[in-house]
Formats: structure tokens, C-alpha cells, sequence
């Protein structure tokens, strides 16, 4: 009896691997092999060559823990042609077979390391057409005046400058102004550069607040990193 190893893979965080596993689990059924894992990448994009579920079955192939990997179809491994035939170069190399439900490919003989290849050339034909197409959007958009990607952030910079000298924290400088710490922390960083002129600023805005007694210490502190 063979022993299988089952890998699994979805793009986003709202898709759900059950689908794939209910296939694996029959065709392993049908074939007499006992499934001694199933590996999982959820979230994460076939482009990525370093994915926890995938390190983690190369590492127990070269383990020898199994000597069947089932996979649902070529896109669930890799979308890249190089990293897609590293992948079985190193399966084949350790006597592993690869099964593809899908293109109803086994590594095991001549003819299905042919095919992997030509599908795997395929995949990434089709992964390049793809990006074409996003590309294609996005000069549209452009053309037509659209905003592409995140709004620009529009806030007081001295407001929070003078909020920042009369010693608020960030958490009541980011609440105060509706942003994020990291925002505020980077702004102020970006800030920082005003020189005198900015120290002046900040300092006549605490007439009704807490002066600092070094005025950038806050500066300083943002710097490297505190939460305060």
C-alpha cells in the first residue's frame, strides 16, 4: 500500500480547502493508498514560492514519510514554470510520484513528466495573461482620473506636530485625529525635518497644555519604535 500525502491550497482567506480534500480523499480512497498527511496553504497565492504548507511536505518528503503527493491540480503547487518543475525535480529525485487530479497527470511514468511540463508552461501563460489584463485596467483607470490604490491621507501635519510637542501620546494623537499609531508616528518622522521653524509652531500651540521639558524627546522616542 502506498502511502500519500494530500496538498491543498486557496488564493484568499474566504475560500475553503473541504472542496479539494473531498476529491483527494476519494481518488486515494479508490486506489487502495493510506493518506498519512494533509498539508494546507490557505490565503496564500501560487506565486509565492515559500508557503508554510508546501515547506512543510517538501521537508517530510526528504523525510521519506510518504510516496504519493496528490494534488487537486497544477495552479494548487505553483503558477511558475521554474518553481513548479523545482518542486517534481526534487519529488522525482527523492522517488516520490506527483499525482494532478485535473490534468489527470502521475509523474510516475515518461509520459506524464512530458505533459507536466507542457501544462506547467501553460499555467504561466495563463498567470501573464492575467496580469496583462490588471495592467490594462489600471492605465484606464488612470486615463479616465480614477483613483488607483489607497486615498491620499489628509490630516492637520501641524496640528499633530503641536499635539506631539505638548507631550499626547500616540494613541491620543491617532484617536484625536482619526488615524493610526503608525500613521502618526510616521508623520511626525516626516515632520521632524521642518527644523526650527516646526519646533516654534509646536511650542506656541501648548500655552494651554503640558510643555515638555526636552521637546524632542517624543520625536525621539517615535524614532525608535516606543508605543508610549
Amino acid at each position: 500500500m502506498k502511502r500519500i500525502a494530500l496538498y491543498v491550497r486557496v488564493s484568499t482567506a474566504d475560500q475553503h480547502v473541504e472542496s479539494q480534500l473531498l476529491d483527494l480523499r476519494e481518488f486515494a480512497a479508490k486506489r487502495g493508498s493510506e493518506i498519512v498527511k494533509e498539508y494546507e496553504d490557505k490565503g496564500i497565492s501560487a506565486s509565492k514560492a515559500r508557503r508554510p504548507g508546501l515547506d512543510a511536505l517538501m521537508a517530510d518528503a526528504r523525510r521519506k514519510r510518504f510516496d504519493v503527493v496528490l494534488v487537486a491540480a497544477f495552479d494548487r503547487v505553483a503558477r511558475n514554470v521554474r518553481h513548479f518543475l523545482e518542486v517534481l525535480d526534487e519529488l522525482n529525485h527523492l522517488g516520490i510520484e506527483f499525482v494532478s487530479l485535473r490534468e489527470n497527470i502521475d509523474t510516475g511514468g515518461p509520459l506524464g513528466r512530458a505533459m507536466v511540463v507542457s501544462v506547467g508552461a501553460i499555467a504561466q501563460v495563463e498567470k501573464q495573461a492575467i496580469v496583462e489584463r490588471v495592467k490594462a485596467r489600471m492605465r484606464r483607470a488612470r486615463l479616465e482620473g480614477r483613483q488607483i490604490g489607497r486615498v491620499p491621507l489628509c490630516v492637520d501635519r501641524d496640528a499633530i506636530l503641536r499635539d506631539r510637542k505638548c507631550g499626547l501620546s500616540l494613541s491620543q494623537i491617532a484617536k484625536a485625529h482619526r488615524i493610526s499609531k503608525a500613521s502618526v508616528c510616521r508623520l511626525v518622522r516626516e515632520l521632524r525635518g521642518v527644523g526650527s521653524q516646526g519646533v516654534e509652531i509646536a511650542a506656541s500651540g501648548c500655552s494651554h497644555g503640558k510643555h515638555l521639558s526636552n521637546p524632542d524627546q517624543p520625536l525621539d522616542g517615535c524614532l525608535k519604535g516606543n508605543t508610549f
